[in-house]
């Protein structure tokens, strides 16, 4: 057999390399292997997968002058490359104690190669940083180690002048054709990894398309409402056949095919979306009678079913479905699984909002039931001393305390500027009836302003309740209070500023839950219902005052936020 004629027939049995490699490149363990965090499990498959491939190598030999023409390097050069040092020796000591029991005057020399060559292909591993081995790498280290085969077989085969002889004859095709499996096979998995990128990206980019969409929906909640607008979304961005999402018993929106019986508020139709529901796990369809569909006409053929939960509770579905069986792709699949991730999250923080919307409420209620009985006692104090030696005065303070009661059982989200100023006045002239002229208050309102600009109730009064009681009230002469309102191009800036004995830790007023309303309460509603920006701006000095400054925006997207501020 000349050498043309072997470089042939070992160029066949490259087939062999090119399915094992492609079927390696679908096993879950060789993503972990190739991002170089392999488990200890890993390895050992990949060393027993590698090892076997060197042994059907030798099982694919041609025998020339009593030894193997063989593709054995291909194997365990490949677990070096792959694995490293360890995986490529252990691959090669499996090739390599079969290839000696084997037999012939090259049994050792060629058993001892398989483990050397495994070997070096582990030191390139261990030396190359910059991801996976390109092809022309593993060119390079399987010719060198085809090479390094001919000089231990030079070195222990004997007879020598046999060994040379078979040396002329195999050395030229194995080291061009094995060196070339090498690469092929690497190639292979190159490529298999650069389509998983690929899908990876697709799915990642139209996950990220719709959650761009859908969020603001997924605020609403899941109702039938909200899940028709994100079902609608959903099919229009994956252009599958029919999208649909469901609680647990029902059926809250079904867009696309099978519309016409699938409907919004009917009991759950399909058997793989019962078995979604009780076990918590994906289902897939492949055939229209896995879906389970009573209707005969109906023409959905495959279904992804995935479970949305919520603090690992099954609370609904959601089902992407094509006409064809078999339809379901790994992009379908993966975009699914996270859109369904997406919905859970949403939801939970959507819950999360909502409790703390109510504790937010449940803290203003519980604060001004302390505060009305002890400012209503007072008030009315006032109101008995003024009675006989001023009864005008008397009841203009009653009208002001009607309003006081009046506006502090508003449950409205937001009023205008001018209704919170009213209910200020009406407070402001309470209190200085009763400390009469030890409080003074100025009005400084440009003529610009919108009154009408929309703000939250409660959101000036408490901090000139704060000025009056924690700023004016300590200092034995009393103070004055400047309420101040200017327009701005984009937002109107409300500031309350006092004369009186100043904030000691700013910082510990916005953090901490003080009693009354209190600055930490008006910061906060403030931020949820504008964002930072509109946040309280406190700046104070001691013993000369402070100054408490916030902006309402002119144009803003109010958030989903209610509050309640009822005693």
């Amino acid at each position: 057999m000349d050498i043309l004629e072997l470089t042939l027939i070992l160029s066949q049995r490259l087939s062999i390399i090119a399915t094992v490699a492609f079927i390696l490149s679908r096993m879950p363990a060789l993503g972990r292997v190739l991002s170089r965090k392999p488990s200890t499990k890993d390895k050992l498959i990949l060393t027993f997968v590698c090892g076997g491939l060197g042994i059907l190598g030798t099982f694919g030999a041609v025998e020339i002058h009593g030894a193997l023409a063989n593709s054995r390097v291909v194997g365990v050069m490949v677990g070096g490359l792959l694995g490293g040092p360890l995986v490529g020796a252990g691959a090669g000591v499996i090739a390599g104690v079969h290839r000696y029991f084997v037999g012939g005057f090259t049994a050792f020399s060629c058993g001892l190669s398989a483990v050397v060559e495994g070997f070096l292909g582990g030191v390139v591993y261990k030396y190359w940083r910059k991801g996976l081995i390109p092809w022309h790498v593993a060119w390079l280290a399987g010719f060198a180690g085809e090479i390094i085969q001919m000089l231990i077989i030079l070195t222990f085969a004997k007879p020598f002048s046999e060994a040379v002889e078979l040396v002329k004859i195999i050395a030229i095709p194995m080291i061009t054709v094995n060196s070339i499996g090498v690469a092929i096979f690497m190639l292979i998995i190159k490529s298999a990894v650069e389509h998983q990128e690929r899908v990876a990206a697709m799915q990642a980019k139209a996950t990220l398309n719709i959650t761009n969409l859908i969020l603001p929906h997924l605020r609403q909640g899941l109702n039938e409402i909200s899940a028709g607008k994100i079902a609608k979304i959903i099919l229009d961005t994956l252009g599958v056949a029919a999208v649909a999402i469901t609680n647990r018993k029902t059926i809250l929106a079904h867009v696309g095919t099978g519309s016409d019986h699938h409907l919004a508020g009917h009991p759950l139709l399909t058997k793989a979306t019962l078995n979604a529901i009780k076990t918590g796990e994906i289902q897939i369809a492949n055939k229209k009678e896995e879906i389970g569909c009573s209707n005969p006409k109906c023409r959905l053929s495959s279904a992804v079913i995935v479970p949305l939960k919520k603090r690992d509770e099954v609370i609904g579905t959601l089902k992407l479905y094509h006409e064809r069986e078999n339809s379901i792709t790994s992009v379908t699949l993966e975009v699914a699984r996270g859109l369904a991730h997406i919905f859970s999250t949403q939801l939970e923080i959507v819950e999360l909002e909502t409790l703390a919307r109510l504790k937010t409420e449940a803290e203003l209620k519980s604060l001004q039931a302390q505060i009305h009985p002890h400012f209503i006692f007072n008030a009315l104090n006032t109101i008995i001393s003024l009675i006989r030696i001023d009864p005008l005065k008397a009841k203009d303070l009653l009208l002001n305390l009607a309003t006081f009661l009046r506006y502090s059982l508003k449950k409205e989200k937001e009023i205008p500027l001018r209704e919170e100023l009213s209910y200020v006045e009406a407070y402001l002239s309470i209190e200085q009836a009763r400390y009469r002229d030890k409080l003074i208050v100025n009005y400084y309102i440009e003529p610009t302003v919108d009154l009408d600009i929309a703000v939250p109730p409660f959101t000036i009064q408490p901090l000139v309740e704060n000025a009056v009681k924690h700023g004016l009230r300590p200092k034995i002469e009393g103070g004055e209070i400047l309420i101040r309102i200017l327009d701005n191009e984009d937002s109107v800036v409300i500031s309350v500023e006092d004369n009186g004995v100043g904030i000691n830790n700013v910082f510990q007023r916005l953090s901490e839950k003080s009693s009354g309303l209190g600055l930490y309460l008006v910061n906060e509603r403030l931020k949820r219902f504008y964002g930072e920006e509109s946040a309280l701006n406190i700046k104070s000095l001691p013993d000369i005052g402070t100054e408490v400054t916030f902006k309402i925006p002119k144009k803003y997207a109010l958030k989903d936020v209610v509050f309640s501020y009822s005693s």
